[in-house]
Order: C-alpha cells, then sequence, then structure tokens
C-alpha cells in the first residue's frame, strides 16, 4: 500500500514538472537568432528566429535550451538569445510618429529604436545632469565619439567566435 502511494506520488510529480516544463516559454531577443540542430554553434541550422519570436521549451540544458518554434519546428537555441519575459506591446495611437505603424508592436523594437537615438549623444536628462555636475565639455564629447562607434554583425561575430565568448565558448 505504501509502495502504490509513493509510487502515485512520484508519477504525479512527475505530470507536474513535466506541465510546468512545457508551458514554459522563451521569447527571442537577439538579432541573428538561428534554431540549432543541436546543442552547438557548429549544428546545422534548422530555421532562423526573428526578435520577438516565442519558444516553447522543451528541455533546459543550461547554456542552450531545447525548444518548439509556433510553427511546429524543434531545436536547439544559445540561451543568451532568448528572453524570458514577452515583449509588450507599445502604448501608442494611429501609425504615425517616430516609430511609424510597423515598429509599434514590440518593445523591443522601441528598444532598438531608443539604442539608436542614444547613439546620436546623450539624452536631455543625461545632458542636464552633466551641466549640473559641471561635467567637462571634453568628456561629453569624447562620450558622444563612443557613443557615435558602430560595430557590425559581422564585426561582433567575429569578436565572439575569437574570444571564446556567448554561444561560441566551448
Amino acid at each position: 500500500m505504501r509502495r502504490t502511494v509513493v509510487s502515485t506520488l512520484v508519477l504525479l510529480l512527475a505530470f507536474a514538472s513535466t506541465a510546468a516544463l512545457a508551458l514554459d516559454k522563451r521569447w527571442v531577443s537577439s538579432d541573428g537568432t538561428t534554431l540549432k540542430s543541436e546543442a552547438s554553434i557548429s549544428s546545422e541550422d534548422v530555421a532562423p528566429l526573428p526578435v520577438g519570436a516565442e519558444l516553447s521549451v522543451l528541455e533546459d540544458g543550461g547554456r542552450w535550451i531545447k525548444v518548439q518554434t509556433a510553427d511546429g519546428k524543434n531545436g536547439w537555441v544559445y540561451a543568451g538569445r532568448v528572453s524570458d519575459a514577452a515583449p509588450s506591446a507599445e502604448v501608442s495611437g494611429g501609425d504615425s510618429g517616430l516609430l511609424g505603424g510597423a515598429m509599434q508592436n514590440s518593445q523591443i523594437e522601441t528598444a532598438k529604436s531608443d539604442s539608436a537615438r542614444s547613439i546620436r549623444g546623450l539624452s536631455p536628462a543625461v545632458a542636464e545632469y552633466a551641466k549640473q555636475r559641471g561635467t567637462p565639455e571634453v568628456f561629453k564629447k569624447e562620450l558622444d565619439k563612443v557613443l557615435a562607434r558602430k560595430v557590425s554583425a559581422k564585426e561582433l561575430k567575429t569578436f565572439l567566435k575569437e574570444g571564446e565568448i556567448g554561444e561560441y565558448a566551448p
């Protein structure tokens, strides 16, 4: 009798943990993310994954996560390229404005455009803070130079590969 109760509890726990894992979602947060056939950067690409794509977690392998896409494709994705929080819709009206209609549905797209704006220099709040603190103009100009530096996707990939960083780590 006792053995049956213990077996039943173990079985219930297994079902509960499987159900919880099946409900676990991730969202693609990095451009250039691909679904891989195995948990390795050198494995075959299964499909490209657009930023914001919802993924169902099948297995959490630490640095690599086995997932299923909305269209039923299974594969592995590097954990550093996904988020456990869904992008939320931007609160905005109409198709006008800086972002235009295509970018109004995603917080991720909004964050990208905010980043692009920040590259053009200090935000008004930061500029005001620097003014109040008496930050020398030469420092502000040097910071603007740093913020204006652009790194291409190819340069970034080369850097990550050579440094064995992120999904390229051994």
